[in-house]
């Protein structure tokens, strides 16, 4: 899972990179769908989940670990595209805490990465509700490196767009995953995935006065 530092540079890698690409080469370096080889690989790892999952609720303490590892990147950047990054990774545990209480109810265990993004959005939802009415949140703006400060400026951007957009892109961007990954992990079709990364990169463009 990323440090504040890795998803600062991650972002500031994208302003020095992305800005001089046209929308066509932009978006088609994100979207990495690729060979047969990643579609065979897509459907290793569904199965290698759902083993996983039955290995976690027959009492096996590692393999829960496993799980974490595998869908620590799609919590965390469905959180940090809703709450300040701060915050982000105690929601992360606050999100596979509740998973494993609760991971015997999944009826279907090939799709628990649909299962915990919706955990993460209802509890990204939830940390709001916990704030007093006049909680300030701070996005730590008073530092005075310029690329972290409009690295800072680009993922509040991200956040302004709508939901779908907005998460594919951090787990794109920031989390680092291809989009077979994004596909298989939150159980949206490849096409989707597609869409929402272009539509979603040609948005941000629009907000940050990117031309073409």
């Amino acid at each position: 899972m990323p440090s504040v530092e890795i998803v600062l540079h991650s972002i500031d890698f994208f302003i020095h990179h992305f800005q001089k690409m046209s929308e066509s080469e932009m978006t088609r370096n994100l979207f990495l769908f690729t060979n047969a080889a990643a579609t065979a690989t897509a459907a290793q790892t569904v199965k290698a989940e759902a083993r996983i999952v039955e290995r976690v609720c027959s009492g096996d303490a590692e393999a829960f670990g496993e799980l974490y590892k595998m869908f620590a990147p799609l919590v965390h950047g469905i959180v940090l595209a809703r709450v300040p990054r701060d915050e982000a990774q105690d929601i992360v545990q606050e999100v596979f805490l509740a998973a494993y209480k609760n991971l015997d109810t999944l009826r279907d265990k090939n799709a628990v990465g649909a299962w915990l993004a919706m955990i993460a959005r209802n509890r990204a939802v939830e940390f709001y509700r916990r704030l007093k009415p006049t909680e300030e949140l701070s996005e730590d703006l008073s530092e005075k490196d310029r690329s972290q400060t409009e690295a800072r400026e680009i993922l509040r951007a991200i956040r302004a767009l709508p939901g779908a957009y907005k998460e594919t892109l951090i787990l794109r961007l920031i989390e680092g995953m291809t989009g077979i990954e994004i596909a298989e992990r939150t159980g949206l079709t490849p096409e989707s995935v597609r869409v929402n990364l272009h539509r979603g990169m040609k948005m941000l463009r629009q907000k940050l006065g990117i031309m073409k």
